[in-house]
């Protein structure tokens, strides 16, 4: 129960910061391209500095011998909702509207929440450094997949590249170089050289990464009509599948193939966060459709507060 007090507690602080965000663009009181430049800050700042100092202080050799296992997890359980959300994307249009832009958008929802900026930081907010390092092993080729499969989807023109053109994009994003980066630094004992103040730059970075995540989040929604964005009914049924559907049924998958609560945990906060802010981004930056997306991400975030603690009191604390 302390856990779900605690898991709460950072949802409501969450919440809280989303809505400073969305204060802050509905009263123009900063400009409209604040949101390109707070994103350009966490993925080529905040995100990487989490990444290496946890990697540079907690990956050693032997906390990596026993936890490599943590990114096969994290590339099956990927694997799987890349499968589910084939068919379950269809079911929100008729036939002869299954190739619509639209439903790439819901693809993409039905696969991926908000792990990174939002799990990143419900997950060090909760259990430290030590669990972050965890959570971004598991995280590692979800991360891959997202930034390859995931823009394949969302951005028409990168689907005539093909599937190969994306992954090597995936492969280079600063988040995930920095994070290849750490492992082998960590692995490499390169804390006990390092100076103390380039660590300590890496630490005091990398708390901003959850506090401006979540302004983006709130300042990116604020951009949109309210009214239109809580109006659409299949939005609501894939958040209801995105929080609450398919990951209950992952965590009862997961529970009868008997897994460990470490490994549920990371699950349920990786697959059991909102829709992020991808489907507004980059449908944007190639003049896609983005107003599905922005009622996604405003709902989802809103009844994420609380979903995901009672989804861990359910399936980690009482199951």
């Amino acid at each position: 129960m302390e856990i779900f007090r605690l898991t709460l507690s950072q949802m409501l602080m969450m919440f809280v910061l989303i809505a400073v965000g969305f204060f802050l663009r509905k009263k123009s009181i900063l400009p409209d391209n604040a949101g390109t430049i707070f994103s350009k800050a966490e993925t080529w700042i905040f995100v990487p500095a989490l990444s290496l100092y946890s990697m540079i202080t907690k990956c050693t050799v032997e906390n990596f011998s026993k936890d490599w296992k943590l990114m096969l997890y994290g590339l099956l359980l990927v694997s799987a909702a890349i499968l589910v959300a084939y068919p379950l994307s269809r079911l929100f249009f008729k036939k002869e509207a299954r190739k619509t832009y639209e439903r790439q958008i819901y693809k993409y929802a039905l696969t991926f929440g908000n792990f990174g900026f939002m799990g990143n930081f419900i997950i060090r907010g909760i259990w430290g450094d030590e669990g972050y390092y965890k959570y971004a092993l598991f995280c590692f080729f979800i991360s891959i997949c997202c930034n390859a499969w995931g823009l394949y989807v969302l951005i028409p023109k990168d689907q005539n590249a093909g599937l190969a053109a994306n992954l090597k994009k995936g492969l280079i994003t600063p988040p995930t170089l920095a994070l290849v980066a750490g492992i082998v630094l960590g692995l490499l004992g390169a804390k006990d050289f390092m100076p103390s103040f380039l660590l300590n730059a890496f630490n005091e970075a990398s708390k901003c990464q959850g506090p401006v995540a979540m302004v983006l989040a709130g300042f990116v929604i604020g951009g949109y009509n309210l009214k239109d964005m809580v109006t659409n009914k299949k939005v609501y049924t894939a958040t209801g599948l995105r929080l609450v559907v398919l990951p209950a049924v992952m965590m009862v998958a997961l529970k009868l193939l008997g897994t460990s609560d470490e490994i549920m945990r990371m699950a349920l906060i990786c697959f059991a966060t909102p829709l992020g802010l991808n489907t507004i981004v980059y449908p944007a930056a190639y003049g896609g459709e983005t107003k599905t997306g922005a009622a996604m991400a405003m709902v989802s975030h809103t009844l994420s507060v609380i979903t995901i603690p009672l989804m861990y009191l359910l399936f980690i604390e009482v199951l």
